[in-house]
């Protein structure tokens, strides 16, 4: 039953029954029976019955009355589709001294490729998030469209010839991925009652977050074994797995979207043409130029960036996080190769510690947003977007300390583990940060929350995205003896500690902030 539900509404499941079944099985029959026995002159009001049988509580069709098992299988599938493309930004990283040597670059031309993913799924968002909002096409069309063509991209990137080519690729893979990684928390959103939004989009964070760390640590064994070559064979069967559940067991799950459908085949059975959702009519009377899709979706998440102060911070303290954790890729061989003469596949082992700190943040945020959240709500307690801000200062405060023990950590004269310790630190910040703050974002400007959103993305992409280009010079000239990462490292922490003071302002002036406004609502 519960499998059922994902592969009758995937597309596999839709192609079926129109061309083969041609939806005339007893299942769709008795799905609209009630409707095909109305009298047509009894539904001219405008939706009327069609706006009733969605709120029916007993139907499948609403996602958000599917059976906990259905929505938990779906929340693994996008998690699952999150971390196929999220291992993809970083897993060739290990193999950057084999592509130095054979397209004959330095260094710094050799992470472009790294950079140019993460810039471009920091700008995709601009134009697929509107586009999977439109009601007549939802989310899965353009997961299965944008999904096929990364995947079809790893081919080439894995045969490339040289680093412009390889660049180029690497931009369109990050351009098409981006769906998956600014839709993703979407999806789990439509099939989530309000209370558990929060919970629930902590755990599809996990996934995405663990996409960075695993990388490094499959890449690594297939540099080792093969070449850096290996490292997009393997995101073509990984990403490939990934359309193959997209096809077959993923539904489309945006409510505008289904509502359309739905009112089609209603329209169709019934004879009545009145049977309309609110975006149809919306559309019918409105008139929308280009001019104001534009302003709508391309200048408003960067107006909102400038004149907001708390979404210039957030995007400003989210940036550096996310730029942080791009620099391990630079500061882990410096530490555990050149340090410790760990193997390339023990330095990749070592990104798990980013990993495991992610865990147990994620592990303490979700506990800690359960009680002071979706208890508090389901309770019908009033809660403000500050709910999020206690957790944020503590994340804020673990970052400078992970990132300055990992650097002071980092000399022969200690053992690696102090370095491990660290970088746990900093995964378990990095993920409480991120989480909290976005939580922040979403509840002060909820009308506005896509350019919110989509605003944090491009911002926080473009600047970590550069981070991995100055990292190894940063660590190598500021380097000292018996300490080479310590001051470099001692940079980020200072700075870092500095941002402690955004958490701590938005709680203590957050709604004066919202009361001046005019995109809180």
């Amino acid at each position: 039953m519960c499998l059922n539900i994902l592969i009758r509404n995937s597309a596999a499941g839709k192609c079926y029954n129109s061309f083969i079944a041609r939806s005339d099985s007893s299942f769709e029959k008795n799905r609209y029976r009630r409707w095909t026995e109305l009298d047509v002159e009894s539904t001219k009001s405008n939706g009327k019955y069609f706006n009733y049988y969605w709120e029916d509580e007993t139907t499948d069709v609403n996602p958000k009355n599917w059976p906990l098992v259905t929505k938990v299988i779906f929340c693994l599938e996008i998690g699952f589709l999150s971390l196929s493309v999220y291992i993809g930004s970083a897993i060739y990283t290990p193999g950057v001294d084999q592509l130095m040597q054979e397209f004959s670059t330095s260094r710094v031309v050799a992470m472009l490729p790294l950079t140019m993913f993460v810039i471009a799924y920091g700008i995709g968002p601009l134009l697929f998030s509107p586009i999977t909002e439109y009601y007549k096409l939802g989310r899965m069309p353009v997961y299965l469209v944008t999904l096929t063509i990364f995947v079809i991209l790893q081919v080439p990137t894995a045969l490339v010839r040289n680093i412009a080519g390889l660049c180029v690729l690497r931009f369109l893979s990050g351009f098409f991925a981006s769906p998956v990684l600014a839709t993703g928390a979407a999806s789990v959103c439509d099939i989530i009652e309000v209370p558990y939004m929060p919970v629930v989009i902590g755990v599809w964070a996990l996934f995405s977050l663990c996409g960075p760390s695993l990388g490094p640590l499959i890449g690594a064994a297939l540099v080792v074994a093969k070449s850096w070559r290996w490292c997009f064979w393997f995101m073509l069967f990984i990403s490939g797995l990934s359309l193959l559940i997209c096809i077959f067991l993923m539904p489309e799950t945006y409510a505008p979207t289904i509502m359309y459908y739905e009112a089609r085949k209603l329209r169709k059975l019934t004879g009545n043409h009145e049977i309309k959702t609110a975006e149809e009519t919306h559309e019918k009377n409105s008139v929308t130029g280009l001019k104001d899709l534009a302003a709508d979706y391309l200048w408003r998440p960067i107006e909102i960036s400038i004149i907001e102060p708390v979404v210039l911070l957030i995007n400003i303290y989210s940036a550096l996080v996310y730029g942080v954790l791009y620099l391990w890729f630079e500061g882990f061989p410096l530490v555990f190769i050149d340090i410790y003469d760990f193997t390339i596949v023990e330095e990749g082992a070592c990104f798990s510690s980013i990993l495991v700190g992610v865990i147990i943040g994620s592990c303490c945020y979700v506990i800690f947003i359960y009680h002071r959240f979706t208890v508090k709500l389901k309770t019908n307690q009033p809660v403000y977007p500050e709910v999020f801000l206690p957790m944020a200062i503590v994340g804020a405060v673990f970052l400078p300390i992970g990132i300055f023990i990992f650097g002071w950590g980092a000399t022969q004269k200690s053992h690696w583990i102090a370095s491990l310790i660290g970088a746990v630190l900093a995964g378990f910040a990095n993920f409480i940060i991120f989480q909290t703050l976005l939580n922040y974002l979403g509840m002060s400007f909820p009308k506005y929350v896509a350019s919110a959103f989509a605003s944090n993305c491009l911002f926080r992409s473009v600047i970590a995205g550069v981070f991995p280009l100055f990292g190894h010079s940063l660590f190598f000239n500021l380097r000292i003896k018996n300490f080479p990462v310590a001051w470099g490292s001692t940079i980020l922490a200072i700075i870092a500690a500095g941002m402690i003071a955004i958490p701590i302002f938005f709680h203590a002036y957050g709604p004066q902030l919202r009361a001046r406004s005019k995109y809180t609502v």
